[in-house]
């Protein structure tokens, strides 16, 4: 399935001729484990009170969000080649007026980690059983409001609420290492009485294991998923150029033959 989400990206951001491509690619194995293992939702009744919910903080690489979703039953899968296009309800970044369950619209990097970290305020305060999902980036910690919300959530003990990084390790301008180094993210983590659990975001067991333990935390949780930008893709991975990024026609042929070359090998 993350073999076939990846092989949707490439075509949702060829026929758009924009979009971004190192991300995307990157956290396909994290958003097949949400979808088809994690999250407590149905796109049959995609509002229910009682489901969990998911905040993509890092909006721009929402091309993987919309083909777990679509892949998933919540619209059909011909619908994501109208990625970007007028009047599409795919947009270059989520917009929670035109899906189920998308929540919140986000993009502005620093803004959805607060919405996150509201939305498992108000569930404890509502009493509701149901956890918070907030997918972020690395270079968005460059972000001091991101560092307010996670003390936030120390302040009023949200162990309902999950952050998953995606720490990809580039940003748009270059490795997070030179642009703004982030290390030690753990230590900083903890130092915010977070629970902190470090995976290969390519190893669904690692995901799901790590998923299992941080919904037994009695603290805020931060999953921090390694993962390889452009995964799957060898001319993409690594490189950051590729990070707002999308392939011509001869780059997606080429993605495209690697990755169904990967899939019959699977």
């Amino acid at each position: 399935m993350s073999n076939t989400i990846r092989q949707d990206i490439i075509r949702m951001l060829v026929k758009a001729g924009s979009g971004h491509s190192a991300g995307p690619l990157g956290m396909a194995d994290v958003f097949t484990a949400l979808y088809f293992n994690i999250l407590n939702q149905n796109p049959k009744n995609p509002l229910s009170n009682k489901r969990d919910r998911l905040i993509l903080s890092n909006g721009h690489i929402c091309p993987v969000r919309y083909a777990a979703m679509a892949r998933a039953g919540y619209f059909p899968v011909k619908e994501l080649l109208t990625l970007r296009k007028y009047r599409s309800r795919l947009q270059g970044h989520p917009s929670s007026r035109n899906l189920p369950a998308m929540e919140a619209a986000t993009g502005s990097l620093g803004q959805g980690v607060g919405i996150a970290v509201g939305m498992a305020l108000a569930a404890k305060l509502d009493k509701n059983k149901h956890h918070i999902y907030c997918i972020t980036s690395d270079g968005e910690h460059d972000e001091g409001s991101t560092w307010e919300a996670i003390n936030a959530a120390n302040k009023y003990k949200l162990n309902n609420l999950i952050f998953i990084l995606d720490r990809n390790h580039i940003q748009i301008c270059g490795f997070t290492k030179k642009v703004w180094p982030l290390e030690s993210l753990n230590a900083k983590y903890k130092a915010f009485n977070w629970e902190v659990i470090t995976i290969d975001g390519h190893d669904f067991k690692q995901i799901i294991e790590a998923d299992k333990k941080a919904r037994k935390s009695k603290k805020p949780v931060i999953i921090i998923a390694n993962v390889i930008p452009g995964k799957g893709v060898s001319f993409m991975e690594n490189k950051y150029e590729w990070h707002g990024k999308a392939p011509d026609e001869k780059q997606a042929k080429l993605a495209l033959e690697e990755l169904e070359k990967e899939r019959k090998r699977i």
